[in-house]
């Protein structure tokens, strides 16, 4: 009953299937974020606890419904001579949203605290930012737990992967969150991945595959730039020296 515990490739499995969770993740984290910082200080850790564990409540309930998330690949209906299913469904309104979300929230870093009418701009209550998030938990849940079924077919496996991928993802989300709030340009490059990814769901389903490694690689490039441009910048202010301008 136990044989699991000594054979390696159930380890390799479940290793690998914890690295892909957390990098799968990695959107989930910034938009949990980037929503959190919109908060008061004192409810954005709630939000961020609520919202990380609504991720795991809700893979963890599509890890125990393989059958039905099976049944989301069989076509419901075609348009214009493509198949869409419940799958593609999903993943095209959720990609429609995070990009009407994403395009809004820089829309707000762009014109500040205040729009154009002058008038403060309405606070966000903590029920419709954790809302937004549950909304968004399904469809990279969604995403998660079809590359846990594609890779892994022990089920215990599977649930134990995404505890730890989550897991690592509460670890990480506080100093996360805390660095893209006291950094503009970075939340600025968050909001841009977003929008990304917006764009992959949206052609996901639309059955036009992006291998999401071209993104990530991108972004993570565009953030190890940002990051040296802050350390300049820090360097820069310690001794004084004006900032660099742009041209």
């Amino acid at each position: 009953m136990l044989d699991w515990v000594t054979d390696p490739n159930i380890w390799i499995g479940f290793f690998t299937l914890v690295a892909l969770e957390i990098v799968l993740g990695i959107d989930n984290i910034i938009f949990i974020s980037i929503l959190a910082g919109k908060l008061p200080p004192e409810q954005r850790d709630r939000a961020r606890v609520l919202g990380l564990a609504a991720a795991l409540i809700s893979r963890l309930l599509l890890l125990l419904g393989l059958s039905w998330v099976v049944q989301l690949t069989e076509p419901l209906f075609s348009v214009f001579g493509h198949e869409i299913s419940g799958r593609d469904l999903i993943l095209l309104l959720g990609g429609l949203f995070l990009l009407g979300k994403s395009v809004t929230e820089i829309h707000h870093s762009m014109e500040g605290s205040h729009g154009k009418d002058g008038k403060p701009a309405a606070a966000a209550s903590f029920a419709s930012v954790i809302a937004q998030i549950m909304v968004l938990d399904v469809v990279f849940s969604l995403d998660s737990v079809i590359t846990a079924v594609g890779m892994v077919d022990e089920l215990g496996v599977m649930i134990a992967a995404v505890v730890v991928a989550v897991a690592v993802m509460l670890f990480a989300s506080g100093p996360i969150s805390r660095f893209v709030d006291q950094h503009p340009t970075v939340k600025m490059l968050a909001l841009s991945f977003l929008v990304l990814i917006g764009v992959v769901l949206v052609a996901e389903g639309l059955e036009q595959h992006i291998p999401k490694g071209y993104i990530y690689f991108a972004m993570a490039f565009s953030v190890i730039v940002e990051l040296l441009n802050i350390r300049v910048r820090g360097r820069n202010t310690k001794h004084g020296e004006p900032a660099p301008k742009m041209q």
